[in-house]
């Protein structure tokens, strides 16, 4: 794993195209790195397979995206993303860490689960669907200081 390159921008949104309903552009990607956001890759021998994002405030942090390309999902590889922004999150003394998902997403919602993430509540029709709008869970992680 490691910090996000410009020269990754293109092999992340061919990922982000292959994999999200509602996509970001590599502009979008670009704007976060910019912004100071984290964001990091998980790569293979043949390349850049997953990424993620997250946006730090003062004591919080919003998980803004974690992506894996197909053919590497189910293989540990979004755990591993995620576990990086747990970890930067907690040596960075965040106390509480944020995310939305697609209602729909329940692979996704497992995995949140399974970390410590719970449900906190719901947006209605925040993202765009094939078919109108889907609802957005806002799931939160309480980070514990040793």
């Amino acid at each position: 794993m490691r910090e996000m390159r410009f020269s990754d921008l293109h092999t992340v949104e061919a990922i982000e195209q292959a994999v999200q309903a509602d996509p970001w552009n590599e502009s979008q990607f670009r704007d976060s790195m910019t912004a100071g956001h984290i964001c990091l890759v998980e790569e293979t021998v043949e390349g850049v397979r997953g990424y993620a994002v997250l946006m730090p405030a003062v004591d919080t942090a919003d998980i803004l995206t974690i992506a894996v390309a197909p053919g590497y999902q189910r293989q540990g590889m979004g755990g591993q993303l995620l576990a990086a922004m747990l970890e930067w999150a907690r040596s960075h003394n965040m106390r509480r860490i944020f995310l939305e998902v697609r209602e729909g997403n329940l692979p996704a919602i497992a995995l949140y689960n399974a970390n410590g993430f719970r449900k906190i509540g719901v947006r209605r029709g925040y993202y765009r669907a094939s078919l109108g709008r889907e609802d957005a869970l806002i799931m939160c992680r309480e980070l514990v200081f040793h």
